[in-house]
């Protein structure tokens, strides 16, 4: 028993401990994270200020404050200057959204996949490069000084998606996830924070909890990240940068404002702030804004990924690096990859270089406005977010069903869509909604029977 009473008194968590297990942090910690997973305290909980913990368990408030750090660094509590420490609303939910096998008997409309319009003009690119006399290159090491023609390609793609750099600012990883793992890895220390919006990719999430980087959320406002909220984490949340999707963001489907874009910039050259802008879905639109990267070229690490716009098994990713990052990225690159696949490197740039590109994006944009119409159609009584050349919307649900509990409903009866708990960062409230991803299906009738589906649910609740 404690040795302090507090039986009457109002506190979220009473947990009892063995203090003959040590450290005690540990135990601590331990009994907190399993209390989480069995729903003794729920996301959103409050938990109690570390000096009442201490006296309720006659501990020192310092070892409140190392179990709490440890159940913060997996990402189960969310602390705010001035606010407290709370259960994040993202500490039950999964956030790895690619199922190791497909899911039997589901409609996938939960991961974000482009169409398969590219595929057969990439075999057909391929199956030429392999019959060239000196094809067994493609199966040995790539060395960066052998690569100058294909960052040129990479300087060409990114141009496309509205940032000027060169080439010696260019480094290849294997997708845009292994980018930003990198980027975290070689310029964050265990317990860094970095700023990120209430919804955020989920892949940020993972690789940060590899890493034991804290992400806090920042405020926003009209659905994009608010200027004067960055700049307040930067003064008083000991943040070392931001993680931004400024352009069809993932999952909400909103654009940042032009204005926004230069705000930010400013600010992060004014706190010294890195700033991650991943650009994955900045070639699915017609004229791209002006990237975030532009107004900051020495604060902004700008990951042009291929698997949303060209196809996902590239494992591909261009990242325009400013020249103070370049060497702690580059060397985190390469003990992380040796190289990228030469084969798919050269493969993806003789791509834009021959144009052929431009022809793929066109092909996918246009299957993707035509699956957006059947979309529209289905949902025309509901608020579905997101552009006709999205490949993911964006769908706020009637009633009072959150996200998580329309995503079990939907996966019952045959649909896979994936919630806002995944999405969401530490403390913030989840949206009552769920991401819906338009090209998964493999057919325009696959798609038309997993809208179906979800339309007699979503009538069933209003």
């Amino acid at each position: 028993m404690p040795f302090n009473s507090f039986e009457n008194y109002p506190m979220s968590w009473k947990p009892s401990i063995d203090k003959n297990e040590k450290p005690i942090y540990k135990a601590l910690a331990g009994k907190l994270e399993q209390d989480i997973l069995d729903g003794v305290v729920l996301p959103g909980t409050k938990l109690p200020p570390q000096r009442e913990l201490a006296d309720y368990l006659d501990l020192n408030v310092s070892t409140i404050s190392k179990a709490f750090k440890v159940c913060e660094l997996k990402g189960l509590l969310s602390a705010s200057v001035g606010s407290g420490t709370f259960v994040s609303y993202d500490a039950l939910s999964n956030a790895y959204l690619l199922e190791d096998t497909k899911p039997k008997h589901l409609i996938e409309m939960g991961a974000t996949l482009p169409d398969h319009a590219s595929y057969e003009p990439l075999l057909l690119q391929l199956k030429s490069m392999l019959q060239e006399t000196d094809y067994e290159k493609w199966f040995s090491y790539g060395r960066a000084g052998e690569s100058l023609w294909q960052k040129d390609a990479a300087v060409k793609l990114i141009r496309r998606g509205g940032f000027e750099t060169t080439v010696d600012r260019i480094l290849f990883a294997n997708g845009g996830q292994n980018a930003i793992a990198a980027i975290l890895a070689s310029l964050c220390k265990p317990g860094d924070r970095i700023g990120v919006d209430h919804h955020t990719y989920p892949g940020l999430k993972t690789v940060a909890a590899m890493l034991s980087v804290q992400i806090v959320p920042i405020k926003s406002e009209n659905d994009e990240m608010s200027p004067t909220a960055f700049e307040y984490a930067c003064k008083n949340e000991n943040i070392k940068g931001i993680y931004l999707i400024p352009d069809y963001h993932n999952p909400t489907a909103s654009f940042m404002s032009v204005e926004n874009r230069r705000m930010i910039a400013e600010i992060a050259k004014k706190y010294k702030q890195f700033v991650i802008e991943d650009a994955s879905y900045h070639l699915l639109g017609k004229k791209p804004l002006p990237a975030l990267a532009s107004y900051a070229p020495e604060q902004v690490i700008y990951i042009a990924s291929l698997s949303k716009s060209l196809a996902p098994g590239l494992r591909l990713a261009y990242v325009a690096v400013p020249s103070q990052f370049k060497e702690p990225i580059s060397k985190a690159l390469y003990n992380l990859n040796i190289t990228v696949s030469p084969l798919l490197a050269e493969l993806t740039a003789r791509t834009i270089v021959s144009n052929q590109f431009e022809v793929l994006i066109e092909g996918h944009r246009e299957q993707t406005i035509r699956r957006n119409q059947i979309v529209n159609r289905y949902f025309a009584e509901y608020t579905c977010l997101g552009v006709e050349t999205g490949i993911f919307r964006w769908l706020l649900l009637p009633g009072k069903m959150t996200g998580a509990e329309f995503e079990k409903l939907a996966a019952q009866h045959g649909v896979q869509v994936y919630a806002a708990e995944r999405f969401v960062v530490g403390n913030s409230c989840p949206e009552r909604a769920v991401r819906i991803s338009v090209c998964a299906p493999k057919t325009l009738e696959e798609l038309e029977q997993g809208l179906m589906i979800l339309k007699r649910l979503l009538n069933d609740l209003t």
